[in-house]
């Protein structure tokens, strides 16, 4: 089953990507593939994305991929937003921010995500 999907919210597009409850390094890479090859294909600055990352396993190894992750899809992305960061978590998630250069907004339910998402179009 895919663990992307391009949801719609107030007649805005936003894509999917949900991380929840992964907790091998394989899922989550698979996931990041999975997401890169939609990603990678929109028109530059044009991509809005929402992750989940609720309940997700996350080491240095993970860090690691997902800053990389997140670096190759800057030129792709107009706005990111991610739910699920917090505890410890966040203390990886501002040094993934630091490390890729991006600014991906951390919201504490779907909704305030999807709703900043809709006002950045």
């Amino acid at each position: 089953m895919s663990k992307t999907k391009i949801i719609e919210h107030k007649g805005t597009k936003i894509f999917y990507i949900d991380f929840s409850k992964l907790t091998k390094f394989d899922e989550i890479k698979a996931v990041t593939v999975e997401a890169q090859k939609y990603i990678h294909t929109q028109a530059l600055s044009s991509a809005l994305t929402l992750a989940n990352v609720e309940d997700t396993h996350f080491n240095s190894e993970i860090r690691d991929m997902f800053t990389e992750y997140i670096k190759s899809n800057k030129p792709y992305v107009k706005a990111s937003a991610v739910i699920g960061v917090s505890g410890l978590k966040q203390i990886l998630y501002n040094t993934m921010m630091k490390l890729s250069g991006r600014d991906v907004r951390s919201f504490s339910t779907i909704e305030q995500a999807k709703d900043w998402l809709a006002s950045q179009k």
